[in-house]
């Protein structure tokens, strides 16, 4: 049976979908996994990646946001 502990929740502006990000602990041990659930109306996508995964997702998102004239927060 493996635990999840959540890491953050939010909306995202235009389309409404709800992103969750949580921790996945295996109790057998071994792998830590990051889920990335995103729920739009009664669907839902879901995706458990590894932490280079992680890591190369989330370098290629500020990369593209550092490069928007938007707000900062």
């Amino acid at each position: 049976m493996a635990e999840t502990r959540p890491l953050a929740s939010f909306s995202v502006p235009l389309g409404g979908q709800l992103i969750e990000l949580q921790q996945i602990e295996h109790a057998a041990g071994g792998l830590a996994l990051m889920r990335v659930r995103i729920r739009e109306g009664r669907r839902f996508t879901v995706f458990d990646i590894d932490a280079a995964s992680a890591r190369a997702w989330g370098e290629a998102m500020l990369a593209w946001a550092a490069q928007q004239n938007g707000p900062r927060p």
